[in-house]
């Protein structure tokens, strides 16, 4: 059985020859530049200069022969910025900052500094709707972002590999978020919704801009579309159902159904933390892949959710928590976390292996590599 054929098996509940495998095959489930470089070294693999698939987190786009090397079952498709946009890096001091397409300001500490953090929403101090009317989007359509995707998904495919086409950007919520600024945000869900409405409104007008053009350029060749949206805390969901039911929930079926209508792919939606409680309306909207089961959450018990939710939603990710475990354990401690978190998910289908996120940089490669034998090891039907 080839990578494509078993990852649809799981993406369709029916249980293949073994649990799909994901390193790197989105940009939800890679590995931090520093620790995929120390895990080169530890595999003996050539020195190679590392390309990222996200600025500011720093997350590295898996070479081919690491994929190869363990045996990953999905390839991601990333578009390209706009031709109009490049990064120009600025020394701000302490920091390195630059503004993304989007006009965001990302910073990073340049002693020692990992990741680039937000500073500068250019919505902050937005106070009418014509200033959210008019504040301008990247433009969706820029020839640029497609150049490579045919070349990308040909490439994959041709490999028996699934295929995942990433977005243009974060999710709708997230990005206004991002223009508007944390604080500004949570209060414009309670006070200001007329300009949340307008803004939700207008980044799903340019999704379906972005997807319709891709997907008719590669739908052939598409296996899962990615959507993201963090729309939980660590402890509890950063809105209540009601607030996402009124708010995000009509925009997100508007999306993931125009999705759907372009290609017959399945939508994997992201979003970190405690969302037990919003999975029946996020069900509702059209997902059908959760990502990344952050199983260190208070509601997030595996057992529960695969109960409760397996003939709904496919768990991608679960598969070891990169929190509380993965960083700081031993490496037999990692292989009997991961063994657990199989035992759990797999039965069934409905499960494509992932970390809980993104691999980040303290993890040592000897850990990495126990989540990987523990997968071999359990990850074999039947369960």
């Amino acid at each position: 059985m080839n990578s494509h054929a078993r990852v649809w098996k799981s993406l369709n509940h029916q249980e293949p020859d073994r649990v799909p495998f994901d390193l790197g095959g989105t940009g939800l489930s890679t590995i931090h530049v520093t620790a995929y470089q120390n895990l080169r070294r530890y595999l003996g693999l050539p020195h190679v200069q590392v390309h990222l698939c996200a600025m500011a987190e720093q997350l590295a786009l898996v070479d081919e022969d690491m994929a190869e090397r363990l045996q990953t079952d999905v390839r991601l498709v990333l578009p390209d910025t706009a031709s109009s946009f490049e990064y120009v890096f600025q020394d701000e001091g302490a920091y390195e900052a630059y503004t993304d397409e989007w006009g965001i300001g990302w910073h990073k500490p340049q002693d020692g500094g990992l990741y680039y953090d937000m500073y500068y929403h250019p919505l902050v101090m937005a106070s009418s709707l014509d200033e959210f009317k008019a504040y301008p989007f990247p433009d969706p359509l820029d020839s640029r972002r497609f150049a490579a995707l045919r070349s990308q998904a040909e490439a994959a495919a041709s490999k028996g590999k699934a295929v995942v086409l990433a977005g243009p950007c974060a999710g709708i919520a997230e990005v206004y978020s991002w223009l508007r600024g944390y604080e500004q945000y949570y209060i414009d869900l309670a006070l200001n919704q007329d300009y949340v409405a307008c803004m939700l409104d207008r980044l799903v007008e340019y999704k379906c801009t972005f997807w319709e053009r891709a997907l008719k350029e590669i739908g052939d060749l598409v296996d899962v579309v990615i959507e993201a949206d963090d729309l939980g805390g660590q402890a509890s969901p950063l809105m209540s159902p009601r607030t996402y039911l009124n708010l995000i929930q009509p925009r997100h079926k508007r999306l993931f159904s125009f999705i759907k209508a372009q290609a017959p792919v399945k939508v994997f939606y992201h979003t970190c933390g405690a969302v037990r409680s919003l999975l029946p309306a996020l069900i509702d909207a059209g997902i059908d892949i959760l990502n990344p089961v952050q199983i260190s959450s208070p509601g997030m018990n595996l057992v529960e959710l695969k109960r409760e939710f397996g003939r709904d939603l496919v768990f991608w990710g679960g598969g070891v928590d990169t929190q509380n475990v993965l960083g700081t354990a031993t490496p037999e401690q990692v292989k009997e976390h991961v063994k657990r978190n199989i035992e759990t998910l797999a039965p069934g289908g409905g499960f494509v292996f992932a970390t809980v996120h993104d691999i980040q940089a303290n993890v040592p490669p000897e850990n990495i590599m126990a989540v990987w034998e523990a997968w071999q090891a359990w990850g074999v039907y039947p369960a």
